[in-house]
């Protein structure tokens, strides 16, 4: 039975869910769930497949689970993928910057594309305060990701994992909810590896932008 993920293609957390799978060569079903349409607040959606209407969900036979972070982990686990790390303290530093970017990262980037393009759609005014707030929390983390990445090329040992993959997601709106990303050139020069040496991602960064990109002029909004 083919594993089905839920979830709209202008999704930054999709994209990291579809590029794992496609490198670890797991088949996979794409369902699509317009956001902007409210397709995951609906009854149906929140009683069967994540009660907090987010995406992305993945289901597999009877078994669902949703946060990107724990699908990846799960698609991994299922083909003893070497994304995961490939020894002992690798695969705890994998999650350790899988956690943190959680807690410390990805929240913020969320709170800037709220702020920025949410709100914007939907005409609404922006919380200055809140988007300050954001910012230096963003730029607090980035400064922390500026120096590990200093002659890195991935986030963990010598080769790609999961880790890159939470870190990078911010990178998928970039343009959109502007975080200050630019401001840090080892962060940049990490990321612009990612698009040149994993054509995966390049590939989900374009869908990703036509999405977005098509939706936005389709409501006439210019960011």
């Amino acid at each position: 039975m083919t594993i089905k993920i839920y979830g709209d293609p202008g999704s930054g957390s999709l994209r990291r869910v579809t590029t794992a799978a496609k490198i670890m060569g797991i088949e996979i079903e794409r369902v699509n769930v317009d956001l902007f349409k409210g397709e995951s607040q609906t009854d149906e959606f929140k009683s069967r497949l994540n009660p907090h209407g987010l995406t992305p969900v993945l289901e597999d036979g009877d078994f669902i689970l949703y946060e990107a972070a724990a699908i990846n982990l799960y698609l991994a686990n299922k083909v003893d993928s070497l994304l995961v790390g490939t020894t002992e303290k690798d695969r705890f530093q994998v999650l350790q910057w899988m956690f943190w970017s959680g807690e410390q990262w990805r929240i913020f980037a969320t709170t800037l594309f709220d702020e920025r393009v949410g709100k914007t759609v939907m005409g609404l005014s922006k919380n200055e305060p809140v988007i300050a707030f954001a910012e230096g929390k963003f730029r607090a983390a980035a400064k922390v990701l500026n120096q590990h990445l200093e002659g890195r090329k991935f986030m963990v040992g010598q080769a790609l994992t999961l880790a890159d993959f939470d870190i990078a997601g911010p990178f998928s709106q970039i343009d959109r909810s502007k975080p200050p990303l630019r401001d840090y050139p080892n962060l940049m020069a990490w990321h612009d590896n990612l698009l040149q040496s994993v054509p995966e991602w390049a590939e989900t960064k374009a869908e990703v932008d036509n999405r977005m990109d098509s939706f936005l002029e389709s409501v006439g909004v210019k960011l």
